[in-house]
């Protein structure tokens, strides 16, 4: 009798949710994490989840507005309607009370929101798989469900905790990795991402800081790891552009040197280092780096033949002989 029991209400739970659950709302069982940080005013969502593209679905974020995450039977629209009511003036908590109200199927939905104050609301329906639960803290809230312990939470929030000070991606990066270590989604690894906003509001074409996902990898948590190493990489090498178009070359050849040691294999860093000693009149310096980048890729001393005729290399003629010598 209780066999019969229990194989009826394992029905009637299936049938709850299948009255509830929509074809377009998809199965990302995950965890992550929605933060602030308090001295930059940037906010962040991180997720990592066994579903495939899971940064197109959990994660939304909006510069001087707040942060996101949509997951468990993941309804994606509560990621611009929370935004949108953010932008009215709802809290994060006015904002999700909203969202949930009005949805027949929030029983299923975990929902996670951070504001620009960084007010922080979240929600775990009761009928999402185990190990589901959220915790919030200051400035930041995380939240998982079907995963294989019932630790995630706590080591995320650790980490958080733990890594004040430095920069919010790493730190929502050191959560997610975690997670991981406390055992993670109950089916694995496929999917991560992080998206970083400015606390201000920008121009829409520039409103994210860090904007990195990984659709499909045994692995994306270590990916996601490689990806940001190579951001910051890129980062430095902006910075040394700049300070090159101020005539700063202390300070660009420190950026370009702090990006080849983030990434040292890059031979595009390499290049244009070398390109720009060349161009102040340091051409001892960078025809050693030119030969060996030319010896790897021939393209790249094709490439330099092209520069010179767009004011992108500014050596004499007996300097470009050299160099194309090579």
């Amino acid at each position: 009798m209780k066999k019969y029991l229990l194989i009826a209400s394992i029905f009637s739970c299936i049938a709850s949710i299948a009255q509830t659950f929509r074809s377009t709302d998809h199965l990302v069982h995950t965890f992550s994490i929605v933060a602030k940080d308090s001295v930059t005013g940037e906010m962040a969502v991180g997720v990592q989840s066994h579903w495939f593209g899971v940064g197109t679905e959990v994660p939304w974020a909006e510069a001087g507005i707040g942060a996101v995450a949509t997951q468990s039977f993941v309804d994606k629209s509560y990621g611009p309607k929370a935004l949108n009511l953010l932008k009215k003036g709802f809290t994060a908590q006015q904002t999700l009370d909203s969202l949930t109200k009005a949805d027949a199927g929030r029983e299923v939905r975990q929902v996670a929101i951070i504001d620009n104050n960084g007010a922080v609301a979240v929600f775990t329906g009761k009928n999402c798989i185990q190990y589901a639960k959220h915790i919030k803290g200051t400035n930041f809230s995380v939240q998982s469900n079907m995963m294989l312990g019932d630790q995630v939470c706590e080591f995320m929030a650790a980490a958080f905790k733990a890594s004040y000070g430095k920069p919010l991606a790493e730190r929502v990066l050191l959560a997610l990795e975690a997670a991981q270590k406390a055992g993670g989604d109950i089916r694995g690894m496929q999917a991560a991402a992080i998206i970083v906003v400015p606390g201000k509001i920008t121009e829409s074409w520039n409103n994210k800081t860090v904007d990195l996902r990984i659709d499909d990898s045994p692995n994306p948590l270590k990916e996601l790891r490689r990806l940001y190493t190579l951001h910051l990489a890129y980062q430095h090498m902006n910075n040394g552009d700049l300070a090159t178009e101020k005539n700063d070359m202390t300070k660009a050849m420190n950026e370009y040197h702090a990006a080849m040691n983030l990434f040292p294999l890059n031979l595009e860093m390499q290049y244009w280092t070398a390109i720009t000693l060349a161009n102040n009149k340091q051409i001892e310096q960078a025809l050693p780096m030119l030969r060996k980048i030319f010896l790897q890729e021939k393209n790249w001393k094709e490439l330099t033949k092209r520069l010179p005729p767009v004011g992108l290399l500014t050596v004499s003629e007996t300097d470009l002989k050299k160099i194309l010598a090579l």
